[in-house]
């Protein structure tokens, strides 16, 4: 599958759907191939202007998906749609539905033990069929970081979901990618947390409408309130920019079509 993009603040993000994505990622598992998907929202991306690092990790992932709803509507605004969000937590669930349909291996790194352990029995529960070839907690030093990087390719997974925050899980995947030896590595943040049943996710009406961020910060509002206002209006200010940017070619060809009209 040839894989269109759209250019959007320097990233290059992938026009696929989540059918799209999974056949993509089915297919990294069948010819044993490396496949590591980033996904970007608008916290990441403004981040990504800070910090050099990041966005070399998140430049080295094969596919960059737009995760937030906000980077789907700047798209559209900018001229340069895409067919939807591909959320990380959906595009892990639905990977973990071809799992369990395919029997395929999984590897769960990140979280507290505590939360590792719910994700395992949720897993077992709901999705069956997935062989659940190992775990481990995300609270290692970086001392332990090669140990965790070669179990985890000992344990020979098709599929390994990163559930630690940014910027440290693109910079393990950026890092160690070739020595993990799996076919598909996806990053989740705080999934994990969700699918264990630590966090509520935002009702289907919230995602709908673009506010699942404001969900997040009505149950964490002394942690989160801060850092959504500050990267939401940064991203606003560089979606003016790009809009700006992009004003005098689209004036010229609506002024170059009223006169061939």
């Amino acid at each position: 599958m040839t894989v269109s993009t759209r250019e959007l603040f320097g990233l290059p993000i992938a026009a696929l759907t989540m059918h799209e994505a999974v056949s993509l990622a089915e297919r990294a598992i069948e010819r044993r191939q490396p496949m590591m998907f980033g996904v970007v929202n608008a916290a990441k991306i403004v981040n990504m202007q800070r910090d050099d690092e990041l966005r070399r990790a998140v430049l080295a992932s094969d596919v960059i998906l737009a995760d937030g709803a906000s980077v789907v509507i700047a798209a559209r605004l900018l001229g340069r749609p895409l067919p939807e969000r591909v959320a990380g937590i959906d595009l892990m669930i639905a990977l973990l539905e071809r799992a369990s349909e395919r029997g395929h291996a999984v590897y769960c790194l990140g979280a507290t033990a505590e939360v590792l352990a719910g994700v395992e029995r949720v897993v077992a529960l709901l999705y069956p069929g997935a062989r659940l070839v190992g775990s481990h907690h995300g609270y290692y030093g970086t001392a332990d970081e090669a140990d965790v990087a070669a179990a985890i390719a000992a344990a020979r997974p098709d599929i390994l979901f990163v559930a630690m925050t940014s910027p440290r899980k693109e910079r393990f995947l950026a890092r160690w990618r070739g020595a993990l030896n799996v076919p598909v590595c996806h990053g989740v943040g705080g999934s994990f947390d969700v699918l264990a049943g630590k966090v509520r996710r935002a009702p289907p009406v919230w995602r709908r409408l673009g506010m699942e961020w404001l969900y997040r910060v009505a149950q964490e509002p002394g942690r989160l309130w801060k850092r959504y206002l500050i990267t939401n209006s940064a991203f606003l200010g560089m979606l003016l920019v790009e809009l700006l940017r992009a004003a005098p070619p689209r004036i010229a060809g609506v002024l170059r079509r009223r006169r061939t009209a």
